[in-house]
């Protein structure tokens, strides 16, 4: 039976290791233990709605191949995922939008500045561009699944918050419906204040803390 990104296994494993990332300041790659903890929790999320049960898993994936969407097989998944993260970095280099390659999956990290104005679920116009240059890469990769994560800081209480992250998770979703993304392969999930990836004590820590991440899973058999 095709699964979303394997199995959880997958996820087991991004903890023992690092992630590979790209500077978007300063173009230089680097090496991040932090966002591993925090990828754990997102490709743990992007299973859920499909994971829970068979009958979950039966539903996704007729609507998947209902939308002409097939998985990715054995050992090509590796090549899929390289050739789609080269682009990614070719698109958004200059962005401000980090590309960590972590196993076979890429996880996009948007920071709340430019995404959003404070307290608003509305993503900014200025940030339209680069949505859509994420897009043209997904549509072309249509074997890939994509969650949308909101993050916030601890500022705030944990309700608030969550509700935040999770607007903020649907409205860049609607955004990449709307530039083509097909919605049977968006999974928007807000996670509130319970991912940080940097201490909440400092406002760079909370800054950093505010983000929308998209987790990008190859669908395979």
């Amino acid at each position: 039976m095709k699964r979303f990104a394997g199995s959880i296994a997958l996820a087991s494993a991004i903890a023992v290791t690092g992630c590979s990332t790209i500077n978007p300041y300063t173009g230089e790659k680097q090496t991040s233990k932090a966002t591993s903890g925090a990828a754990i929790g997102a490709v743990a999320g992007a299973l859920i709605g499909i994971a829970t049960s068979d009958s979950a898993k039966e539903r996704k994936e007729r609507a998947l191949a209902g939308a002409g969407i097939g998985a990715v097989t054995g050992g090509g998944v590796g090549y899929y995922m390289d050739v789609q993260e080269a682009k990614l970095r070719q698109k958004l280099e200059g962005a401000g939008v980090s590309v960590t390659r972590d196993g076979e999956n890429i996880i996009l990290n948007m920071p709340g500045n430019l995404t959003f104005a404070t307290d608003s679920t509305d993503v900014k116009p200025s940030f339209d561009p680069v949505l859509e240059a994420v897009a043209e890469v997904l549509k072309e990769y249509k074997s890939t699944m994509i969650q949308v994560a909101g993050h916030t800081d601890s500022t705030g209480g944990d309700r608030y918050n969550l509700l935040l992250s999770q607007q903020r998770a649907q409205a860049v979703s609607n955004k990449l419906s709307a530039f083509g993304v097909e919605q049977v392969r968006l999974d928007p999930v807000g996670f509130g204040e319970t991912q940080p990836i940097a201490s909440n004590s400092s406002a760079s820590g909370r800054e950093q803390n505010r983000r929308v991440e998209l987790t990008l899973l190859p669908y395979t058999k």
